[in-house]
C-alpha cells in the first residue's frame, strides 16, 4: 500500500512540476523572442531615421522602448550588420551602401532590391535578411534597408537550449527531492489506511466465534422447540452476516501488498463447468435457464483459487439479480491476445447509474432489491480486485433496456 501511494504521489507531483516548468520556460522564451523582435524593430526605426533625410524632421526617440528595447545610438548603428539601397522615382537603383556588411556585394544588393520590389511589400524577410522599404518625398523614390538578423535568432536559440537544459536539471532535482520526501509525505495516509484494513481484518476474525455460537444455539433451540419463524430469521440474518464478513475479509486480503500467488496454467473451461454445476440448483429454484457457449480447452495462467472466487461471484450475482424465469448466458472464448468471459442476465429494472459504478464498494444500483437479495455491494468490488490482481480487466454493459452483461478479459 505504501509503495502504491508513493508512486501516485510521485507521479502527481512530477506532473505538476512538469507543467509548471513548461509554462515557465515557455513564458521566458516567448518574452525573449518578443523582446528580440521588438528590439530589431526599434533598430530598423533608428536606421530609417539616420538613413532617410526626408524623415529627419521627426526626431527619433533615443530612449528606446523601455527594458525590452534599450536606447540606440551611433555605436549601435556601427555594430549592426546591414546594407542599404536607394531608388529613384522610376525604380532605378541610384545608390547602394554595403559598408556595414562584408558578405554582400553591390551586385547582390541590387538583386535583393529587385526581388523585394517585385514582392511589393514594405517589410518582410528574404534569405537571412529582414527588410524595410521607406518611401521618400513624393516622386523621389524609396530607401531599402536590409538587416542581417542571424545573430538575433542564434541568441534566441541559445537561450532556448540553455533554458531547456536548466529546466531538465531542475526537473531531475525535483524528482530526486520528491522521491526522498514521498515516504514521509504519504506515511500518515498509509498508516491510517493500514489501521482501517487491520480493523476490518480483526473485526472479521472476532465475529467468527459469535456467529458460530449463534448458529449452534439456533440449532439447539430448534432441536428442543422445533423450527419457527424466529429461528429461521436468526439463521437467515446470521448467514447474511457471515457472507458480509467473508467479503470484507476477501477485500482486505486483496488490498494487502501483493504476495507470490500460486500461479499455474489450468483449464478455464473445466473450472467454469465445475463452478456452473454448483449454481444449477439455485438457478432451478428461481426458474432460470442456463445458456452456455463455452469454448473447449480454453486455458489461462493464473491463480486457480482467485479465478474460482471470481467465477463464483459473477454467477452468484447473476442468480441473485436476474429476473425469475429468464435466461442466464455464459460465454467463454479465447484468441491469441486474450480470454473473454461474458455473463449476461435479464434485469427488468436496470440500475439507475453508469455501469462502471456497479464496481464501487458498498454500491447497489437498487437498494431495495439489494437488501432483499442479501447483497451488500461488495461482491463486484471484490471481483474487480481479483481481475486486476490477475492482470486483466472487467467491464459492465447494459444490453438494451432489460439486460446486463459483465465481461472479463484475462
Amino acid at each position: 500500500m505504501i509503495k502504491t501511494l508513493q508512486k501516485k504521489f510521485i507521479t502527481t507531483a512530477m506532473i505538476a512540476v512538469t507543467i509548471l516548468l513548461l509554462v515557465l520556460l515557455g513564458v521566458i522564451n516567448g518574452i525573449n523572442a518578443w523582446s528580440s523582435v521588438k528590439q530589431t524593430d526599434s533598430l530598423f526605426h533608428f536606421l530609417i531615421e539616420t538613413e532617410t533625410a526626408a524623415m529627419r524632421q521627426h526626431p527619433f526617440d533615443k530612449r528606446g522602448g523601455g527594458f525590452f528595447a534599450p536606447p540606440f545610438d551611433e555605436d549601435t548603428k556601427m555594430s549592426a550588420v546591414y546594407f542599404t539601397a536607394q531608388t529613384d522615382g522610376t525604380g532605378e537603383v541610384v545608390r547602394v551602401d554595403t559598408r556595414r556588411i562584408a558578405t554582400v556585394t553591390e551586385e547582390e544588393a541590387r538583386n535583393y532590391v529587385a526581388t523585394v520590389s517585385a514582392l511589393e511589400k514594405d517589410k518582410g524577410k528574404i534569405d537571412r535578411f529582414r527588410y524595410r522599404v521607406t518611401p521618400l518625398a513624393e516622386g523621389e523614390g524609396k530607401v531599402y534597408i536590409f538587416l542581417d538578423d542571424v545573430d538575433e535568432w542564434y541568441a534566441i536559440a541559445r537561450i532556448a537550449v540553455l533554458s531547456l537544459l536548466v529546466g531538465l536539471a531542475c526537473w531531475g532535482a525535483m524528482l530526486l527531492l520528491v522521491v526522498l520526501l514521498s515516504k514521509k509525505a504519504i506515511r500518515p495516509i498509509a498508516e491510517n489506511i493500514e489501521r482501517q484494513k487491520q480493523f476490518v481484518t480483526d473485526a472479521g476474525h472476532e465475529l467468527k466465534t459469535p456467529i458460530a455460537i449463534i448458529l449452534a444455539n439456533t440449532d439447539a433451540l430448534e432441536l428442543h422447540t422445533g423450527e419457527s419463524k424466529w429461528s429461521r430469521n436468526i439463521r437467515e440474518q446470521t448467514t447474511r452476516l457471515t457472507r458480509l464478513m467473508q467479503n470484507l475479509l476477501t477485500l482486505a486480503r486483496l488490498e494487502e501488498p501483493k504476495k507470490p500467488m500460486d500461479i499455474a496454467e489450468f483449464s478455464l473451461s473445466a473450472l467454469l463447468a465445475d463452478t456452473l454445476d454448483m449454481f444449477r440448483e439455485p438457478m432451478q429454484q428461481r426458474g432460470l435457464t442456463l445458456s452456455e457457449n463455452v469454448g473447449a480447452n480454453v486455458s489461462i495462467r493464473a491463480s486457480r483459487e482467485q479465478i474460482t472466487r471470481l467465477l463464483s461471484t459473477l454467477f452468484d450475482n447473476a442468480v441473485r439479480y436476474a429476473d425469475a424465469d429468464t435466461e442466464v448466458q455464459v460465454t467463454l472464448t479465447s484468441s491469441d491476445r486474450a480470454v473473454l468471459l461474458k455473463v449476461q442476465n435479464k434485469c427488468s429494472t436496470l440500475p439507475n447509474c453508469p455501469p462502471e459504478k456497479l464496481f464501487d464498494r458498498f454500491f447497489r444500483g437498487d437498494a431495495a432489491r439489494g437488501g432483499s437479495s442479501g447483497g451488500y455491494g461488495i461482491g463486484l468490488s471484490a471481483a474487480k480486485a481479483i481481475v486486476e490482481q490477475s492482470g486483466g480487466s472487467i467491464t459492465a454493459e447494459y444490453i438494451g433496456t432489460d439486460a446486463i452483461c459483465f465481461t472479463v478479459k484475462l
